[in-house]
């Protein structure tokens, strides 16, 4: 029995045949559209099979990585030894007056749509994110002045001691592209949040708005894992990428965006290894030029 057949077995008590997929390729999972396979790949539809499979891979040391709509990951050309565990089909929204509670497989789209339709305000700014509710808590996701920890009230996750914890907003330790979430390897199951009533004509308004100014000025047309660099202190990554001179630098089928220069996109193919050899050259650069230290808001995961 290979090792692949033997990690299957684990599982196979707890979920169905659909469920598993060994050698499935990343490149399928993630917006960059690049990356090996991983060994298994788990889509758990209950808390339950989250909080077993990750037991089951901690008692057997396997290694797991925990994703949701892989909007922000980019996986190496080996692809993932051990199990990846996607959270995307725990996708339930609930309203109660202004409080919405999303589960870590919802779409922030969706989340954005649902407070619309209500004439909720305060979620407008994650209308364009592309990620899930569970990775958006994770590294505390904002854009257009906006982001979690200002309309969220708590989080239900999985601690490090595998029990189901809710963690309120300040326990949630929210930062700049950070939380407790990220520091501590929890994994979160859903997330409350509080907004306010508003005009459903405003709200809207502020949605079209903001879709607009993403179409126009974001690479959309092309895979990619959004903003490649957070933004270091007293600068922002884009132009200082533009100022050196990097806007449409390529390697292989990987570029800089010609339209934002905070992207590097798939333009073309691309592998993983043409990603990170821009992303270094970019890195390398702007240090020589400017002195300034760019870090990668992307989440690096796989081998070689």
């Amino acid at each position: 029995m290979d090792q692949n057949e033997k990690y299957k077995g684990l599982f196979s008590t707890l979920y169905k045949e659909t469920q598993i997929q060994q050698n499935a390729k990343m490149s399928e999972h993630t917006h960059f559209k690049v990356g090996g396979p991983v060994d298994i790949l788990l889509t758990p539809n209950t808390k339950e099979q989250i909080v077993e499979a990750i037991k089951i891979c901690k008692s057997n040391n396997i290694p797991f990585y925990v994703i949701g709509n892989g909007s922000n990951i980019l996986v190496k050309d080996s692809g993932i030894r051990g199990v990846v565990i996607k959270l995307c089909d725990l996708n339930n929204i609930e309203r109660n007056n202004n409080i919405i509670k999303a589960e870590c497989g919802a779409l922030l789209k969706d989340v954005s749509n649902q407070a619309l339709n209500a004439s909720l305000t305060g979620f407008e700014f994650a209308c364009g994110i592309p990620g899930s509710v569970g990775g958006a808590v994770f590294m505390n996701a904002g854009a257009y002045d906006g982001e979690i920890s200002f309309v969220i009230k708590e989080a239900e996750v999985i601690n490090d001691e595998g029990k189901i914890i809710t963690l309120s907003k300040d326990e949630l330790e929210l930062g700049y592209r950070t939380s407790i979430v990220m520091k501590k390897g929890y994994v979160v199951l859903s997330a409350t949040f509080d907004l306010k009533d508003g005009e459903k004509e405003k709200v809207e308004s502020r949605v079209s708005d903001l879709t607009q100014r993403r179409e126009e000025r974001q690479p959309l047309e092309y895979p990619s894992a959004g903003s490649t660099f957070k933004r270091p202190e007293g600068h922002f990554a884009g132009k200082l990428i533009e100022d050196a001179g990097l806007k449409g630098f390529t390697i292989g089928g990987a570029a800089v965006s010609d339209k934002h220069s905070g992207f590097v996109i798939n333009k073309s193919n691309a592998t993983a290894k043409d990603i990170l050899a821009v992303i270094k050259h970019v890195q390398e650069e702007v240090k020589i030029q400017f002195n300034v230290d760019l870090y990668p808001e992307v989440r690096i995961i796989g081998e070689d």
